[in-house]
């Protein structure tokens, strides 16, 4: 597998929204984060963009990541859209750029939204291009399409309640990059016996316990938090080693308990 390019943890901005957006990333770098994730859809990458010029951290030390919608992805559309975000966001380029989600009943043939996605890298956009919630078939038709070579990341849900191994060691095999969002379970890892069990054993929090399981699968954890101190705490994380007894214990809460799934998401490979 190629080395990975993306910072082991990112700090996720879905749901934030003015000047809360604006102060919790902020917080983040401040804190020692150089992976900030948004997306055109979250409608605050101009919060998002006056955080990273209001903290004083360096542009070039940020790696900054955005994804472009479904209602944007036929060519010329989706280009523009990525100029859009680049003036919201207030930077020449940013690092990756994402298909948000595979284009609905396949609208938009993926051919034609690769080749896309990879004349805006060729145009100075973006240094990277990237997939979310992509299934392994279309992992698979996209790395054998034009531009698809280019592809580092799978961005898709991974927490401990949904495992999803399949895509997961499929696209790892491929040298495709694993980004794992909404790590936590939007929350419900907290009330998990086995992982209250587990974090009471190293003296740390079952969050703590849930990023480091998932970053021990060799998958990138973009975590989400306004509070400082769990956004220091899910930092912590990537210092915490589990054994493998404790690893199998949470591979055994598998239970394919799926959060994002809107009505237009792909056919999902079985657990």
């Amino acid at each position: 597998m190629a080395t990975p390019l993306l910072p082991a943890i990112g700090f996720g901005t879905f749901r934030l929204e003015g000047r809360e957006a604006i102060e919790a990333v902020k917080s983040a770098l401040a804190l020692g984060y150089r992976h900030i994730d948004t997306a055109q859809m979250y409608g605050n990458e101009a919060e998002v963009g006056q955080a990273l010029r209001e903290s004083g951290v360096a542009r070039e030390e940020v790696f900054l990541t955005t994804k472009v919608w479904t209602d944007r992805l036929r060519r010329d559309d989706l280009i523009a859209s990525l100029r859009e975000s680049l003036e919201r966001l207030g930077v020449e380029r940013v690092d990756l750029a994402l298909i948000h989600w595979p284009s609905p009943g396949d609208e938009v043939p993926m051919a034609e939204y690769l080749a896309a996605l990879a004349e805006a890298r060729a145009l100075g956009l973006t240094r990277h291009i990237g997939v979310s919630n992509f299934t392994i078939g279309q992992i698979d038709a996209a790395l054998d399409l034009p531009g698809g070579e280019q592809l580092v990341t799978n961005q898709i849900e991974v927490h401990p309640f949904l495992a999803n191994r399949r895509v997961v060691e499929h696209c790892q095999a491929r040298g495709v990059q694993v980004t794992g969002y909404m790590p936590l379970a939007v929350g419900r890892v907290m009330a998990d016996a086995t992982l209250q069990d587990i974090a009471a054993t190293h003296g740390v929090t079952p969050a703590q316990v849930a990023l480091a399981w998932v970053a021990s699968r060799g998958i990138v954890v973009i975590p989400s938090s306004t509070r400082p101190h769990h956004q220091r705490a899910n930092l912590e994380a990537m210092t915490l080693t589990l054994s493998d007894a404790e690893c199998r214990r949470i591979d055994a809460l598998d239970r394919d308990e799926r959060i994002a799934d809107p009505d237009f998401a792909p056919r999902w490979d079985p657990a």
